[in-house]
């Protein structure tokens, strides 16, 4: 009903208009007795100073009605429409909660694949190297009073399988919580990834209070993950970090200059990002158009 008033009034004023402006002047051409429209439909139309003067009245009037009501109630009734389709609130949180849903299964089962993964590199690295220091140390035992030049070289080559061993471990433990961001803290964690990144970065981080742990590391992660695809896959030369807070929310955005075209879909570093992201309940967008530049913005909460 509300789309059928507005229409007529639409309508009303318009094809006023458009009717003065082609039939008024066209006077001669119609039946005798004919009588103007609009608001002159009263009086006759029996000469051309009559038609031309309500033509040209009507016209304009119309005109400028339909000049100043036509947009206010388009404007009206867009809003009325979006009012009368947008969900409820009631369906908003159920969307909500359907996407909660979806992003902890999708956290449940990163979590899952990661400690695998972790698992994995234990057992077949660091583990595999203690078995074998501990297999020449008891070697080194039995021969220490027969062959003690024998024994020498098994201790050296412990300690170059246990130093080897340590580098494994605090490699996988970095990829747990990287220790830097306990010891230096996201800003320092963020100086010395831009430092150690393979293309030149700028890196600007504003003010962001105390940010909890695990925000920290996606923040982190979310970083490193995006410099190493544009120094490997988008041929950039130089890029862009900018890490800011606003209220209770952490933005975060990797820009570089290279060819574009990124594509999550055909690797898992961005679907990673996103996993971890959303995990957090927040939001990734990539822009990439074809010819670059590629930009990834990210918003994490972070508490009040």
């Amino acid at each position: 009903m509300t789309s059928l008033a507005l229409g007529l009034v639409v309508v009303l004023c318009a094809g006023n208009a458009v009717a003065a402006a082609v039939t008024v002047p066209l006077w001669w051409a119609l039946p005798a007795g004919t009588r103007a429209g609009g608001f002159a439909a009263g009086v006759q139309l029996s000469g051309w100073g009559t038609a031309l003067t309500l033509g040209t009245a009507q016209t304009v009037v119309f005109a400028a009605l339909t000049y100043w009501l036509v947009p206010p109630l388009a404007r009206l009734h867009a809003r009325l429409c979006v009012a009368l389709l947008s969900p409820s609130a009631t369906e908003r949180l159920a969307q909500r909660v359907e996407t909660l849903t979806e992003t902890r299964a999708g956290a449940v089962d990163a979590h899952g694949a990661e400690l695998r993964r972790i698992e994995r590199d234990l057992h077949d690295g660091t583990q595999a190297r203690l078995v074998a220091i501990a297999m020449r140390l008891g070697l080194a035992r039995e021969l220490l009073s027969e062959d003690p030049r024998a024994v020498a070289g098994l201790l050296e080559e412990t300690q170059e399988s246990t130093e080897e061993a340590m580098a494994e471990l605090r490699s996988v433990l970095r990829t747990i919580y990287p220790p830097i961001l306990a010891d230096r803290g996201l800003a320092g964690a963020l100086t010395a990834l831009a430092t150690r990144s393979a293309i030149d970065t700028t890196l600007d981080v504003g003010d962001l209070g105390t940010v909890p742990a695990a925000v920290e590391a996606v923040a982190y992660f979310t970083i490193a993950e995006a410099l190493t695809n544009a120094a490997k896959h988008s041929q950039a030369t130089r890029s862009t970090v900018r890490v800011a807070r606003d209220g209770d929310r952490l933005s975060i955005e990797v820009a570089d200059d290279g060819i574009g075209g990124a594509d999550e879909t055909l690797g898992t570093g961005i679907a990673g990002i996103r996993h971890r992201v959303m995990a957090l309940d927040g939001t990734v967008h990539l822009h990439s158009p074809g010819g670059g530049p590629t930009a990834i913005t990210v918003s994490v909460p972070c508490g009040s």
